[in-house]
């Protein structure tokens, strides 16, 4: 996984967990496993807060920049919108 800011790290585990089950849904958890397995340097918080909030196109929006990278399909899943 290349490094870079959360936002693009995430997104590249994301892509990458989706392509491998052939299904687009991820949970928070998978992609916080997947990070950590992968070496991040951000903090579980970080990356949950990246996936349900900042970046999910359907969520209520608390921060100044937020991103339509995900969208929130129920039961604690989410879908890539972009791949």
């Amino acid at each position: 996984m290349s490094k870079g800011t959360c936002r693009e790290e995430l997104l590249s585990a994301t892509r990458s967990i989706v392509k491998s089950k052939g299904d687009n849904r991820f949970t928070p958890k998978e992609a916080i496993e997947y990070m950590e397995l992968n070496n991040t340097g951000y903090k579980e918080s970080t990356i949950r807060t990246h996936i349900t909030s900042r970046c999910c196109k359907n969520a209520k929006h608390h921060h100044g920049v937020t991103y339509n990278d995900y969208e929130a399909l129920g039961n604690g899943e989410y879908k890539v919108i972009n791949l």
